[in-house]
Protein backbone atom coordinates (compact mmCIF):
# COMPACT_ATOMS: atom_id res chain seq x y z
CA UNK A 1 0.00 0.00 0.00
CA UNK A 2 2.01 3.34 -0.76
CA UNK A 3 -0.40 5.15 1.17
CA UNK A 4 -2.86 4.19 3.86
CA UNK A 5 -5.07 6.98 5.67
CA UNK A 6 -7.16 6.27 8.23
CA UNK A 7 -9.43 8.39 10.35
CA UNK A 8 -7.03 10.98 9.65
CA UNK A 9 -7.96 14.94 10.64
CA UNK A 10 -6.17 17.75 8.91
CA UNK A 11 -5.46 20.85 9.70
CA UNK A 12 -3.75 24.26 8.27
CA UNK A 13 -0.97 25.65 9.99
CA UNK A 14 -3.15 27.99 12.07
CA UNK A 15 -4.85 24.85 13.67
CA UNK A 16 -7.85 25.40 11.36
CA UNK A 17 -9.26 21.85 10.78
CA UNK A 18 -9.93 21.59 7.22
CA UNK A 19 -10.88 18.08 7.06
CA UNK A 20 -11.78 15.35 9.67
CA UNK A 21 -12.36 11.04 9.17
CA UNK A 22 -10.18 11.29 5.95
CA UNK A 23 -9.84 7.32 4.92
CA UNK A 24 -7.73 6.88 1.98
CA UNK A 25 -6.07 4.49 -0.06
CA UNK A 26 -3.58 4.15 -2.88
CA UNK A 27 -1.93 1.16 -3.99
CA UNK A 28 0.53 0.71 -7.47
CA UNK A 29 -1.05 2.02 -10.62
CA UNK A 30 -4.32 3.50 -9.30
CA UNK A 31 -5.73 6.73 -10.55
CA UNK A 32 -7.11 8.84 -7.72
CA UNK A 33 -9.10 12.08 -8.00
CA UNK A 34 -9.69 14.32 -5.12
CA UNK A 35 -12.50 17.05 -5.96
CA UNK A 36 -14.50 19.62 -4.32
CA UNK A 37 -14.70 23.36 -3.81
CA UNK A 38 -12.06 25.74 -3.59
CA UNK A 39 -11.35 25.95 0.05
CA UNK A 40 -12.37 22.43 0.87
CA UNK A 41 -8.89 20.96 1.64
CA UNK A 42 -8.01 19.19 -1.22
CA UNK A 43 -4.80 20.90 -1.42
CA UNK A 44 -4.64 20.74 2.27
CA UNK A 45 -4.67 17.03 1.75
CA UNK A 46 -2.08 16.78 -1.17
CA UNK A 47 0.51 18.55 1.20
CA UNK A 48 0.33 16.31 3.72
CA UNK A 49 1.12 13.42 1.13
CA UNK A 50 4.18 15.14 0.71
CA UNK A 51 4.75 16.42 4.12
CA UNK A 52 4.05 20.03 3.84
CA UNK A 53 1.56 19.75 6.28
CA UNK A 54 1.44 17.71 9.19
CA UNK A 55 -0.73 15.18 10.44
CA UNK A 56 -1.70 15.71 14.09
CA UNK A 57 -4.30 12.84 14.34
CA UNK A 58 -4.95 9.78 12.64
CA UNK A 59 -5.38 6.10 13.39
CA UNK A 60 -2.99 5.24 10.84
CA UNK A 61 -1.39 7.24 7.99
CA UNK A 62 1.41 5.95 6.29
CA UNK A 63 3.08 7.20 2.51
CA UNK A 64 5.69 5.37 1.05
CA UNK A 65 6.43 3.13 4.55
CA UNK A 66 6.72 6.23 6.48
CA UNK A 67 4.50 6.98 9.35
CA UNK A 68 3.76 10.87 8.37
CA UNK A 69 2.34 11.25 11.75
CA UNK A 70 5.98 10.45 13.68
CA UNK A 71 8.29 11.60 10.38
CA UNK A 72 11.31 13.81 10.53
CA UNK A 73 11.90 17.16 9.02
CA UNK A 74 15.16 15.85 7.72
CA UNK A 75 13.32 12.58 6.45
CA UNK A 76 10.97 14.15 4.16
CA UNK A 77 13.56 14.83 1.38
CA UNK A 78 14.05 11.03 1.27
CA UNK A 79 10.03 10.40 0.87
CA UNK A 80 9.78 12.88 -1.79
CA UNK A 81 12.53 11.30 -3.54
CA UNK A 82 10.48 8.49 -4.36
CA UNK A 83 7.51 10.70 -5.28
CA UNK A 84 6.49 13.03 -8.45
CA UNK A 85 5.02 16.41 -7.24
CA UNK A 86 2.95 18.51 -10.21
CA UNK A 87 1.84 22.02 -9.66
CA UNK A 88 -0.99 24.10 -11.41
CA UNK A 89 1.48 26.67 -11.72
CA UNK A 90 4.79 24.79 -12.95
CA UNK A 91 7.15 26.10 -10.57
CA UNK A 92 9.62 25.80 -13.09
CA UNK A 93 13.50 27.83 -12.37
CA UNK A 94 12.53 30.88 -14.76
CA UNK A 95 16.22 31.24 -14.70
CA UNK A 96 17.53 28.16 -16.44
CA UNK A 97 16.66 26.19 -19.38
CA UNK A 98 14.63 23.47 -19.87
CA UNK A 99 17.22 20.69 -19.34
CA UNK A 100 18.69 22.82 -16.59
CA UNK A 101 15.62 22.61 -14.96
CA UNK A 102 15.83 18.98 -14.64
CA UNK A 103 20.06 18.61 -14.51
CA UNK A 104 18.96 20.48 -11.16
CA UNK A 105 16.52 18.40 -9.78
CA UNK A 106 18.95 15.08 -10.78
CA UNK A 107 21.95 16.65 -8.79
CA UNK A 108 19.94 17.87 -5.85
CA UNK A 109 18.37 14.24 -5.76
CA UNK A 110 21.85 12.34 -5.83
CA UNK A 111 22.86 11.55 -9.09
CA UNK A 112 26.44 12.29 -9.74
CA UNK A 113 27.43 10.66 -13.21
CA UNK A 114 27.24 13.06 -15.87
CA UNK A 115 26.08 10.28 -19.10
CA UNK A 116 23.34 8.76 -16.35
CA UNK A 117 21.94 12.64 -16.00
CA UNK A 118 22.32 13.20 -19.44
CA UNK A 119 20.47 10.03 -20.31
CA UNK A 120 17.91 10.29 -17.77
CA UNK A 121 16.70 13.84 -19.41
CA UNK A 122 16.57 12.21 -22.41
CA UNK A 123 14.18 9.75 -21.46
CA UNK A 124 12.19 11.78 -19.47
CA UNK A 125 11.72 14.47 -22.23
CA UNK A 126 11.53 11.95 -25.04
CA UNK A 127 8.33 10.75 -22.53
CA UNK A 128 6.41 13.90 -22.33
CA UNK A 129 6.99 14.85 -25.78
CA UNK A 130 9.48 17.63 -25.10
CA UNK A 131 12.86 16.85 -27.48
CA UNK A 132 13.05 19.76 -29.21
CA UNK A 133 12.46 22.22 -26.18
CA UNK A 134 15.46 20.95 -24.28
CA UNK A 135 17.30 24.30 -24.61
CA UNK A 136 14.20 26.47 -24.17
CA UNK A 137 13.71 28.91 -21.49
CA UNK A 138 10.13 28.40 -19.45
CA UNK A 139 9.04 32.17 -20.44
CA UNK A 140 9.55 30.56 -24.47
CA UNK A 141 6.89 27.85 -23.55
CA UNK A 142 2.87 27.98 -23.79
CA UNK A 143 1.21 27.08 -20.91
CA UNK A 144 0.95 23.43 -21.89
CA UNK A 145 4.71 22.95 -23.08
CA UNK A 146 5.75 24.37 -19.44
CA UNK A 147 3.23 21.63 -17.69
CA UNK A 148 4.91 18.56 -19.92
CA UNK A 149 8.28 19.61 -18.76
CA UNK A 150 7.09 20.06 -14.87
CA UNK A 151 5.92 16.20 -15.48
CA UNK A 152 9.01 15.24 -16.86
CA UNK A 153 10.59 16.84 -13.55
CA UNK A 154 7.87 15.05 -11.81
CA UNK A 155 8.95 11.41 -12.89
CA UNK A 156 12.81 11.84 -13.26
CA UNK A 157 13.50 9.74 -10.03
CA UNK A 158 11.11 7.13 -11.24
CA UNK A 159 8.39 7.62 -8.43
CA UNK A 160 5.77 5.39 -7.05
CA UNK A 161 3.33 8.06 -6.67
CA UNK A 162 2.37 11.33 -8.51
CA UNK A 163 1.02 14.07 -6.27
CA UNK A 164 -0.92 16.29 -9.11
CA UNK A 165 -2.68 19.57 -7.54
CA UNK A 166 -4.70 21.11 -10.33
CA UNK A 167 -2.21 20.38 -13.16
CA UNK A 168 -4.91 21.20 -16.03
CA UNK A 169 -6.74 24.18 -13.86
CA UNK A 170 -4.65 27.01 -16.30
CA UNK A 171 -4.70 25.27 -19.44
CA UNK A 172 -7.44 24.81 -22.14
CA UNK A 173 -9.37 22.05 -22.90
CA UNK A 174 -7.39 20.21 -25.07
CA UNK A 175 -4.30 21.12 -24.30
CA UNK A 176 -5.45 19.82 -20.66
CA UNK A 177 -6.35 16.71 -22.87
CA UNK A 178 -2.57 16.01 -23.58
CA UNK A 179 -1.69 16.55 -19.77
CA UNK A 180 -4.15 13.92 -18.65
CA UNK A 181 -3.40 11.53 -21.24
CA UNK A 182 0.32 11.42 -20.10
CA UNK A 183 -0.11 11.21 -16.71
CA UNK A 184 -2.76 8.24 -17.34
CA UNK A 185 0.27 6.75 -19.71
CA UNK A 186 2.22 7.32 -16.46
CA UNK A 187 -0.17 5.39 -14.22
CA UNK A 188 -0.74 2.84 -17.25
CA UNK A 189 2.95 1.95 -16.35
CA UNK A 190 2.83 1.03 -12.97
CA UNK A 191 2.78 4.50 -11.36
CA UNK A 192 0.32 5.80 -9.08
CA UNK A 193 -1.19 9.25 -9.48
CA UNK A 194 -3.15 11.16 -7.02
CA UNK A 195 -5.08 14.41 -8.68
CA UNK A 196 -7.15 17.44 -7.19
CA UNK A 197 -9.14 18.75 -9.53
CA UNK A 198 -12.58 20.96 -10.39
CA UNK A 199 -13.05 20.21 -13.92
CA UNK A 200 -15.15 17.61 -13.46
CA UNK A 201 -15.94 16.69 -17.09
CA UNK A 202 -12.26 14.97 -16.78
CA UNK A 203 -13.63 12.21 -14.82
CA UNK A 204 -16.27 10.78 -17.65
CA UNK A 205 -13.60 11.31 -20.03
CA UNK A 206 -10.63 9.79 -18.02
CA UNK A 207 -11.80 7.32 -15.02
CA UNK A 208 -10.40 6.97 -11.86
CA UNK A 209 -11.74 6.68 -8.37
CA UNK A 210 -12.94 9.40 -7.00
CA UNK A 211 -12.89 11.29 -3.58
CA UNK A 212 -14.90 14.78 -2.86
CA UNK A 213 -14.25 16.59 0.24
CA UNK A 214 -16.88 18.72 1.11
CA UNK A 215 -17.91 20.35 4.67
CA UNK A 216 -15.51 19.17 6.23
CA UNK A 217 -15.33 15.49 5.40
CA UNK A 218 -14.05 13.15 2.55
CA UNK A 219 -16.30 10.73 1.09
CA UNK A 220 -15.40 8.85 -1.69
CA UNK A 221 -17.94 9.23 -4.91
CA UNK A 222 -19.07 5.91 -6.74
CA UNK A 223 -19.87 6.54 -10.67
CA UNK A 224 -22.35 4.84 -12.37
Amino acid sequence: MLIDYKNVTITQVDGKEVLKGVNLNVDDGEFVYIIGRVGSGKSSLLKTIYGELDIDEADCATVLEHDMLTIRRRAIPRLRRKMGIVFQDFQLLADRSVENNLRFVLRATGWDQRDRIEERIDQVLDAVGMTDKRTKMPHDLSGGEQQRVAIARAILNRPDIIVADEPTANLDPVTADGIMDLLCDISEMGTAVVMSTHNLPLLEKYPGRVYKCEEGRMERIVQE
